[in-house]
Parts: structure tokens; C-alpha cells; sequence
């Protein structure tokens, strides 16, 4: 498995990257990267419903959907992004969901996974995940808050309750809702507390000790092709509030 350990904290780069590495590449990949302050949306769901769009727009914080299912997710400087984009004969995303929680436990914090494939501390939520499927590539990818700045996680997923409930762009499917819970940062649970950054680097070491693996770096041609898919859909209003209008196979 090729494994990337992507600085770039801009949420359109870092969800074109995912869709490129699924759908134009062959070998398996982990990747882990966070975002500046962003409220990420999945492919069926309604913005209104949502989010707190005054609120997001008051307070810099970018909003953007992402090509997976789901429900709405908060992204900042505190928060962890792990990606895995693999070819398999039988998708197994359970699999993916329990490394996650042998890393947890491998710092001593007891954690449990529910039927949503979120994980929990103390009947706290602490890692949200979707997936898709696509031919014979899949992607699994989830949420780890550390340190993240919980209110704004509560006042950025505030959506409007007499929003829309039919996706965009749709006069019958209706936008899947996203089920709130009670969330905490994993750092509270971590005797004695770590830095991300020393976080962060237990956790890319986990997964990169974990096989025959080795670090992948972006080349100019993955540069320049994931850079054309964020500029013509994920940073594109009409992906993010129409996505009907610009979804490709």
C-alpha cells in the first residue's frame, strides 16, 4: 500500500485528491490529511438542511460536498482525515473501521464502534466514516477529532429544520439526513495529553508499519489532474449546491 502523508489543508484539493486516487489509479493507498475550518457535506444531502450557512459564512468556514454518501461532517486544524482507496474482490469496510479502533486502543482509550460505522469514547462520538464503491475500487474514509473546536462543530451543523428534503436538482429523491450525536476530542481521554502533531505522526506509523508498505508523494501529473478536478467540480458552487449539475461517472 502506497501511503500519503498530504500537508495541503484546502478541503477541494484534499476531496478531488480521494476521488483521483479511486478512480484514475490501480494500487491501494492510505492517505491522511486535515482541512482549514470547512463543513463537509455528503453527495445526498441538502445544504440547507444542513448547515448553518450564515453562521459558516460569518465565521470563514468554507463549505464543500464530498463525492461519498454520509452525513455532514466538521473539518479544522484538529481534526484527522484518514482515506483508503483500494482494489478488493469483496468490499469490507468493517475492516477499515476496527484498524481504526486498534490504533485508538493501541493508546490505551477503549473505544466501540455502532451500526453507522462511527466510533465512540464514553458514548461520545469521536470518528464519523462513509463510503462508496466504484467498479472494483473502493473508498473508505473517516473523521478522527482530536483537538477540534467543538462549538463550531455544533453551530456549523445547524441546518435549517423547514429546509429542503429533496436532493438538488431532484423532484423525488429525498436529501439523507445526517444523525446528530454527542461528540468529544479524542485528546481528552489521551494520559498525558500529546500534541496533533505527535498524534498525527503515531497514527501515520500505525498504518504505514502495518504491511509492505511505502510513502507516496504527489507527482506533477497527479498535481496537475487533481488540480483540474478541484477547479471544475469541488470548488465549484454548482457541485456543492446542485451536484446533479456536475456529477461525472
Amino acid at each position: 500500500m502506497f501511503c500519503i502523508d498530504n500537508r495541503c489543508t484546502d478541503v477541494y484539493f484534499n476531496l478531488a485528491a480521494e476521488e483521483y486516487l479511486l478512480k484514475k489509479k490501480k494500487d491501494n493507498f492510505f492517505m491522511m490529511w486535515q482541512s482549514v475550518p470547512s463543513v463537509v457535506i455528503g453527495k445526498h444531502q441538502s445544504v440547507r438542511k444542513e448547515v448553518d450557512e450564515k453562521y459558516i459564512h460569518e465565521n470563514n468556514i468554507l463549505l464543500a460536498r464530498r463525492f461519498s454518501g454520509g452525513g455532514a461532517v466538521y473539518h479544522d486544524e484538529g481534526n484527522l482525515n484518514l482515506s483508503f482507496m483500494e482494489t478488493v474482490e469483496r468490499p469490507d469496510f468493517e475492516y477499515y473501521l476496527q484498524q481504526t479502533v486498534d490504533f485508538l486502543e493501541s493508546l490505551g482509550i477503549v473505544a466501540y464502534t455502532d451500526k453507522r460505522m462511527g466510533i465512540y469514547v464514553d458514548d461520545r462520538k469521536v470518528s464519523g466514516s462513509a463510503q462508496c464503491i466504484h467498479k472494483n475500487r473502493v473508498m473508505y474514509h473517516c473523521t478522527l477529532l482530536y483537538s477540534a473546536n467543538l462549538q463550531a462543530l455544533d453551530a456549523a451543523l445547524c441546518g435549517r429544520s423547514d429546509g429542503e428534503d429533496l436532493l438538488p436538482s431532484s423532484r423525488v429523491l429525498r436529501a439523507v439526513p445526517s444523525v446528530r450525536s454527542a461528540v468529544a476530542n479524542i485528546s481528552e481521554y489521551l494520559l498525558p495529553a500529546v500534541p496533533l502533531k505527535r498524534f498525527a505522526r503515531l497514527l501515520f506509523h500505525f498504518f504505514f508499519e502495518g504491511g509492505d508498505n511505502r510513502v507516496y508523494r504527489f507527482t506533477p501529473e497527479d498535481l496537475a489532474a487533481i488540480g483540474q478536478l478541484k477547479a471544475e467540480k469541488y470548488a465549484c458552487g454548482e457541485w456543492i449546491y446542485d451536484r446533479v449539475a456536475l456529477a461525472p461517472a
